[in-house]
């Protein structure tokens, strides 16, 4: 094959430009779809973008895969319906009217009405349909877009359910568990796309706290850190790494004794006493201190105030039982508030323990479930409600908003002795708060192809 260049005699741009006017002019797509039209049908589904927004390079990228397996089918013996689509359901959408409207509150789109809210949100499905029909056009892919569809098309809709109740009628659905991210704002449950639209640096407090250990001769106490001391209220169970080498260590200062992975003793506060302080433990020695002030103690300093007891692997530490830091989740002692071992714990950052609470954490929620701290697919209690406030099981903080009461729950970890050091630290976070479970829909993969296939004829 002779090898083209571009120069003064030859332009690629050029060259498609004059493919797609021939293409138009003798309608070559319809034309295909004309001549297939008998041939055996190839279903494909194709994602739609949302609506609200102009193609990016993700889309003219994708959309070109898209059309390169639809051309493949045709040419290998296929009738293949394209049809473009826009996706008008999700926040994006949302988010362009509340912006325009100045809606702030879930409540605001009552007063105003749902049929009025719904109607803004149609008027702006098709404001980039041409730019959409340009740009695509231009990057080759074959697709209708005269007769495109919108998932907000009452048919679109009603096919849906109706699948969904059939797949319901075939047994294929279950019901379970899945922590995501969630809008307290909207009342709802956000994507990951829809998540990290909105990140933001917030300040946050990052404690350390310890858990005592029942029954340990020497009164050691594991530590973990967190950078959402609201969840601590839901704190079940606490997870190290098998493999990592775990040491048992003794405060010079103050004669406390803790547990931590053995990379991160220096991130251990040094506890040193006051100079009026007599020796031996004390339970208030711990000062907050935040990042990058004149007195925050050195990585080295912190390792010098303590000496070495035990050297111990993560396996061994796992079925420890310690002391639960509050007492709103008494009725899983049987099975939680014990030690239990993942891979996804880290020794880059923290003290090699993980606090977890299954309620809201994806991987908190997964080893729970696995090492049965609690069941998948019951009932999981979750301490916070939908508006993003502590619930009636959370007696003492009830009915306020996670970050408002952190100071209550610090308090209350001072008094325990269980506070061993406060910083304030920027953090990247979702707007509206990683928090709360969801109820999902699983489908069983078990048989579902050929059910799949049922419903299609159907």
């Amino acid at each position: 094959m002779e090898e083209v260049c571009e120069g003064k005699d030859f332009s690629f741009p050029s060259q498609e430009e004059h493919i797609l006017s021939f293409w138009s002019k003798i309608d070559a797509f319809n034309v295909q779809l004309a001549r297939t039209r008998n041939f055996p049908e190839y279903i494909f589904y194709d994602g739609p973008p949302f609506a609200t927004g102009l193609p990016h390079y993700g889309h003219i990228l994708t959309g070109t895969i898209k059309d390169i397996v639809t051309r493949y089918q045709s040419m290998t013996g296929h009738h293949v319906t394209r049809r473009f689509g826009w996706d008008c359901h999700g926040l994006p959408v949302e988010n362009e009217i509340d912006r325009k409207l100045g809606i702030k509150r879930r409540d605001q789109i009552l007063e105003m009405g749902i049929d009025k809210y719904n109607e803004e949100c149609r008027s702006i499905v098709t404001r980039y349909v041409e730019e959409w029909e340009t740009i695509i056009t231009r990057t080759g892919r074959w697709i209708d877009f005269k007769n495109d569809y919108k998932t907000m098309d009452l048919k679109f809709m009603e096919t849906v359910w109706w699948v969904f109740a059939r797949l319901c009628q075939k047994g294929l659905v279950e019901r379970g568990f899945k922590v995501m991210p969630y809008s307290t704002g909207c009342k709802t449950p956000l994507s990951n796309f829809e998540a990290g639209e909105n990140y933001k640096l917030v300040s946050d407090p990052e404690i350390m706290v310890s858990f005592p250990i029942v029954g340990d001769l020497d009164n050691a106490a594991l530590v973990a850190r967190t950078t959402t001391p609201w969840t601590l209220p839901s704190n079940l169970a606490l997870c190290v790494n098998a493999n990592f080498v775990y040491v048992k260590v003794r405060n010079k200062y103050s004669g406390n004794i803790y547990v931590v992975a053995e990379s991160r003793v220096s991130e251990l506060p040094t506890e040193k006493p006051k100079s009026n302080a007599a020796s031996g433990p004390t339970g208030d020695t711990k000062k907050s201190k935040i990042k990058g002030s004149s007195g925050e103690k050195t990585k080295d300093s912190a390792a010098e105030s303590y000496e070495v007891l035990d050297k111990f692997s993560g396996a061994s530490l796992v079925g420890t039982k310690y002391e639960p830091l509050f007492n709103y989740f008494l009725e899983f002692s049987e099975a939680a508030f014990r030690v239990i071992a993942d891979n996804y714990v880290t020794d880059d950052s923290g003290t090699g323990i993980v606090h977890c609470a299954p309620a809201f954490g994806e991987d908190d929620y997964r080893v729970c479930t696995e090492n049965q701290i609690i069941n998948k697919g019951e009932n999981l209690i979750v301490a916070v409600d939908d508006d993003g406030c502590f619930t009636g099981k959370i007696s003492t903080l009830m009915g306020s908003m996670l970050r408002m009461r952190i100071r209550i729950l610090l308090k209350h970890l001072r008094k325990k002795a269980g506070l061993l050091s406060l910083e304030c630290s920027l953090i990247l976070t979702p707007f509206v708060g990683d928090l709360i479970h969801l109820l999902f829909i699983e489908l069983f993969l078990a048989g579902m192809p050929d059910s799949i296939t049922l419903i299609q004829k159907e």
